[in-house]
């Protein structure tokens, strides 16, 4: 994700190529997510802790993995908060952010499905988890904001970087955030597709999705200033 990969002043790969990486790797995302989800549930023996620890774990590894892989290729978004905030800093064009954030929306989807078809379960579902109050999308507009703090700092200052800062931030926020830090409207789409662990009653999923968005806005902003460099006089 650092900024010569996300809009290189020569890309080496043409737009068609960058969609399908970026669906890909979503898809691999959600894929990790419900399917450790899953894993964990079923390995934990009921200590819901256990199952959280493992769904976290791979999550943030699988992350790193992703993010090295996808980063120079599409840029390694796998989530509309963040295309959003590269098109408000005119990074990427609106027509590639809508055509991103659909790739996003469908790369979860089938990531999610593929997840279910592993370990045997009905490939339709809707979840019933609800996740609902104040405190939960208060959650996600933290998750959200601390994700794009973390990509734009790791950018400005240690790109190489990202992938691990991107995955660790993840790690953590699984735990310091009451809602297990979505920060992605792509995945809470496609988690309220899946009745396993990781899943998020369609219900709850608008609140999400407005605080995730929210959240990371109001990222773009204090950051763009706060990163900004003092010219020369």
């Amino acid at each position: 994700m650092s900024q010569a990969s996300l809009e290189p002043p020569l890309q080496p790969f043409d737009f068609g190529r960058r969609l399908v990486g970026e669906g890909l790797g979503t898809a691999l995302l959600l894929a990790v997510v419900i399917g450790s989800g899953v894993m964990g549930e079923r390995l934990s023996g009921g200590n819901v802790a256990i199952a959280l620890m493992g769904n976290t774990l791979a999550t943030g590894a699988g992350l790193v993995v992703l993010i090295t892989i996808f980063g120079p290729l599409s840029g390694a978004h796998f989530n509309p908060a963040v295309t959003l905030v590269f098109a408000l800093r005119g990074e990427m064009s609106w027509s590639a952010a809508g055509a991103y954030v659909l790739t996003q929306l469908a790369g979860g989807i089938f990531g999610v499905w593929a997840a279910h078809a592993m370990f045997a379960e009905p490939i339709w579902q809707v979840s019933t988890k609800l996740r609902d109050g104040p405190a939960q999308a208060f959650s996600e507009f933290v998750a959200a904001f601390g994700l794009i703090a973390a990509i734009l700092g790791s950018i400005r200052f240690r790109p190489e970087a990202t992938p691990f800062t991107v995955g660790l931030y993840i790690t953590s926020a699984y735990w310091f955030t009451a809602s297990t830090s979505f920060a992605n409207p792509a995945v809470t789409v496609a988690r309220a597709l899946s009745n396993t662990f990781a899943g998020i009653a369609p219900s709850s999923a608008p609140a999400f999705i407005a605080a995730q968005l929210l959240g990371a806005v109001t990222a773009s902003a204090l950051f763009g200033w706060l990163l900004k460099e003092r010219r020369a006089p």
